[in-house]
């Protein structure tokens, strides 16, 4: 196995990934990611970095070196995507993202020399696409995730207009972010080295707001004006692509538009589709049987398999069918309303609202407090003896059966999320 092979600095830069709530198991193929991403000093570095924002100061502090060998170092991680770093109130803030949606994109958004993008392809495709473990972390383990869908929104009627939200439309979402990038849809990047890639667009994946800004300034997006962003998502709407972004209403920081063949999340909502690996939009397609002649238009373009051809049980033609759709499993992406001429499709409101998390500190709270991992959040670098001794406390809290883990956690979950969300800096 290669993590047996390769020296230390891996492992330890594992385990540090393995304190996001969504994780990264070990195999060989991500060991051997991770050595063609960093070097093994980079790795050890990177491992004892927090997990929340942190200066240039702060990082000095952990890593035990000085301020201008670890300036360089933290520029060096950011220049490659693997950090990304802004600019707060005149001092620059970094964070290590989570492999995905982070460095594992950022590493195939553009054409790159410096790493052989089709091993990285090839690998990516057997860590993700094979051996499943890490996507079922990603998209099955508790009950908020990573990502959401957005409505397909020339198909929304002016009744339905009434009842979306701005957070729930792309097209808010781009307008109003302070920057805007574009980039290669790693999907299709990472099928393209494998030769299963499709022919929807590639240069098309959009990061917004503090991401945008550095992807940006290191070369891996370009930046976009408000008006190329409209036509992207209009690119995107003709070729019934789905947007996916990221599960906040403020701050959003990245919407792919996704393909039901190469892109992750469209592949784990079929092959997951019960466990709800995709929050939903806030709709239904509704079939409306007389206007519906069982043509199978929109089941061919449901990125998720989840529209059918039943029989529509007339008399005198028992080969008559009409479209019928899987409510439990259904995106509500609207695409199939898109592709039916013959008006059959129409949307309506899901019986329970879709909650959505405020930001993306509120929805890696309850990430990590659903997965069981609040305890590696609140005690990020853990350098002193009383904090390990809480953060073990904490781990046997939260690893308790529920009745028993609401009874002996409920009161200090509640503090500790109520002072994370109002004081943090994300």
């Amino acid at each position: 196995m290669a993590h047996v092979t390769l020296k230390s600095g891996y492992s330890e830069l594992v385990d540090r990934l393995n304190r996001f709530p969504q994780g990264a198991p070990s195999s060989e193929s991500l060991y051997k990611i991770l050595s063609i991403l960093f070097s093994e000093r980079e790795a050890e570095l990177v491992a004892r970095l927090p997990i929340k924002p942190f200066t240039a100061p702060q990082a000095s502090r952990i890593l035990k070196l000085d301020l201008t060998e670890t300036r360089k170092v933290l520029e060096e991680l950011a220049s490659r995507a693997i950090l990304l770093d802004t600019e707060r109130e005149g001092e620059t803030t970094y964070i290590l993202p989570p492999p995905m949606a982070g460095f594992f994109e950022f590493s195939m958004m553009r054409l790159r020399g410096d790493v052989d993008q089709k091993v990285l392809g090839e690998l990516f495709y057997q860590y993700l696409n094979v051996e499943e473990e890490f996507i079922r972390n990603l998209f099955v383990r508790g009950e908020t995730q990573l990502g959401r869908v957005f409505v397909h929104e020339p198909v929304l009627s002016n009744d339905n207009a009434l009842h979306v939200l701005d957070y729930e439309r792309a097209s808010e979402v781009i307008s109003t972010a302070t920057h805007r990038g574009i980039g290669v849809c790693y999907c299709r990047h990472k099928m393209l080295h494998v030769d299963r890639n499709c022919d929807a667009p590639m240069e098309i994946c959009m990061t917004f707001n503090g991401s945008a800004q550095s992807l940006i300034r290191h070369g891996y997006a370009r930046s976009a004006e408000v008006s190329e962003g409209m036509e992207l998502l209009q690119q995107a709407y003709e070729h019934n692509l789905v947007q996916f972004g990221e599960n906040v209403r403020e701050g959003v920081n990245f919407i792919c538009n996704c393909c039901g063949c190469c892109c992750e999340a469209m592949i784990a909502a079929r092959k997951f589709g019960m466990l709800n690996p995709v929050h939903t939009s806030n709709f239904l397609p509704v079939v409306d049987e007389s206007k519906c002649n069982g043509c199978g238009k929109c089941v061919s373009a449901c990125p998720v398999e989840v529209m059918s051809l039943v029989s529509a049980n007339e008399g005198r033609d028992s080969k008559a069918r009409r479209a019928k759709v899987d409510d439990d499993t259904c995106l509500g992406c609207a695409v199939c309303v898109r592709t039916c001429s013959r008006e059959a499709l129409s949307l309506s409101s899901r019986p329970q609202r879709v909650i959505t998390p405020l930001n993306s500190l509120h929805r890696t709270v309850v990430m990590a407090i659903e997965r069981g991992n609040l305890q590696d959040l609140i005690f990020d670098n853990r350098v002193l003896w009383n904090h390990r001794a809480m953060a073990a406390v904490l781990g046997v809290i939260l690893r308790l059966p529920p009745i028993k883990q609401a009874m002996a956690s409920r009161q200090f979950k509640s503090r500790y999320l109520e002072y994370l969300i109002t004081h943090a800096t994300y």
